[in-house]
């Protein structure tokens, strides 16, 4: 099989005809078909996370067709499955077993010490793959699997929140504004300052507002969603919230926080983060995704332009998220 392999930190990724993996007891062996490109490939790429495995096979937000299982597993050949970023936890500690998994101390993740989909054919974890509705197309489905979960559980942190302001308008902007408006939520997009492509995609998909990062909106906010890897739009949404309001920071990887005033945190304002997903999360986001209906707007590579599509993710020249396809 070709698979994309990061060798060394920070290095290219290279073509690498590699034999098919089998899947050991607990695991399917998956088919490719469709793998989309997450702002967290390229922080793996620029060596920006803790205990990246070398080499590795980055993406984790898998379309993949089961076509053997490891001892232990019944899923049937042919189900379409979806492999998202928790590869697999320990299930016993305390985190695991109070439904807060995604913090597990001895977490593996995919495409950053499990192997991932930027390869024909993948080996993963049963327990951690998740059901894909038949009314999503694999290319459609890919973004879910990260830029769609991680933008509803950070949404959900927002609690009932109806005006919400979105800092980045990427891939899990353009799928969370969906969810949002689903919800009868108000939204309002940050996009770079001078990004006028942006800003007009966001209006186009139903921001009330559109306008740069350093822009005040035109109404102070009851929550804000940063997607943007960029401390220093902390300060920023903080001065752009109510009192009371929540400020939600949704990266894996974000640039040093700059010192602010107490007076922009002051009224009983929060800052949070949001650490991985769970299992739950996946299972509810993909079941509500259809009724929304979420409709990504995706731009496909063949699996080797992979990297073409992650220079054109770090260069902001996508509009929606890019997904590779490895039998195209």
């Amino acid at each position: 099989m070709l698979a994309m392999v990061l060798k060394q930190r920070r290095g290219p990724l290279v073509a690498e005809h590699r034999d098919i993996p089998r899947p050991a007891p607990g695991q399917v062996l998956l088919k490719v078909r469709a793998c989309a490109v997450c702002r967290t490939d390229l922080h793996v790429m620029d060596d920006e996370l803790p205990d990246i495995r070398y080499p590795i096979v980055p993406g984790h937000e898998i379309v993949g067709e089961v076509v053997a299982c490891g001892a232990g597993v019944t899923v049937p050949i042919g189900t379409r499955l979806g492999v998202p970023w928790l590869g697999n936890t320990c299930g016993s500690c305390g985190f695991c077993r109070s439904g807060h998994e995604n913090l597990c101390d001895t977490a593996q993740f995919t495409g950053c010490q499990i192997d991932g989909g930027y390869a024909e054919y993948t080996v993963a974890d049963a327990r951690y793959c998740l059901p894909l509705p038949d009314t999503l197309e694999d290319a459609f489905a890919a973004p879910l699997l990260c830029a769609g979960l991680i933008g509803y559980r950070a949404l959900m942190m927002t609690g009932d929140a109806r005006r919400v302001g979105l800092y980045g308008f990427g891939a899990a902007a353009h799928i969370v504004v969906q969810v949002a408006q689903f919800q009868d939520r108000e939204c309002h997009a940050f996009v770079r300052d001078g990004d006028a492509e942006a800003a007009t995609f966001a209006r186009q998909l139903g921001c009330a507002w559109a306008g740069g990062s350093s822009e005040s909106p035109p109404a102070l906010l009851d929550a804000a969603i940063i997607f943007a890897p960029v401390g220093e739009l902390v300060p920023l949404a903080l001065g752009a919230v109510r009192k009371g309001g929540t400020v939600v920071c949704a990266g894996i990887h974000m640039s040093d926080i700059p010192s602010f005033p107490y007076a922009r945190l002051w009224g009983e304002r929060v800052l949070r983060s949001v650490a991985n997903l769970t299992r739950r999360d996946g299972e509810e986001f993909l079941a509500l995704a259809p009724h929304v209906p979420v409709r990504t707007r995706v731009t496909t590579f063949p699996l080797t332009a992979a990297n073409d599509a992650l220079r054109q993710l770090r260069d902001g020249r996508l509009s929606g998220a890019a997904v590779l396809l490895p039998q195209a």
